[in-house]
């Protein structure tokens, strides 16, 4: 979204139908305490919702969290809608309950990285700083 200065802005969002959040608080507080600025969208976000929040907000990243078993259709549908918005620049990560097998596939879709269970905030952190918009970039 054009030129950013500043720190990492993130949207962390819980698409669908998925009820369960304290995941996706644990890793807002995260990347808050690192240094970013997060915007959680709270439960029962559309993908249109989460890709129009990020836009409006000039966000860096798309972080996910998904639980529910519908995280094909959820990623692509960011994916398609921040193409479609030529908002390409916006990374997209997630995690959640997400099987090994369907990561590549989400991989090639567009989704820069997939979280799964187990993986510390630490690490989550780390790889967005690495593989978002280094707050130094002008």
């Amino acid at each position: 979204m054009g030129v950013a200065a500043g720190p990492i802005r993130v949207v962390v969002a819980k698409p669908g139908l998925d009820g369960h959040d304290r995941g996706a608080k644990v890793i807002a507080r995260a990347l808050r305490d690192a240094g970013m600025e997060v915007i959680y969208t709270g439960l029962h976000q559309t993908p249109e919702q989460v890709v129009d929040t990020a836009i409006q907000e000039d966000a860096d990243a798309i972080g996910l969290s998904i639980l529910s078993g519908a995280h094909n259709t959820l990623f692509a549908r960011v994916i398609e809608l921040l193409k479609e918005r030529d908002a390409e620049d916006i990374k997209v990560f997630g995690g959640g309950i997400i099987p090994e097998e369907d990561i590549p596939l989400l991989k090639e879709k567009g989704v820069a990285e997939i979280f799964t269970p187990g993986a510390t905030t630490t690490a989550i952190v780390e790889w967005v700083r690495e593989n978002v918009r280094h707050p130094t970039e002008a």
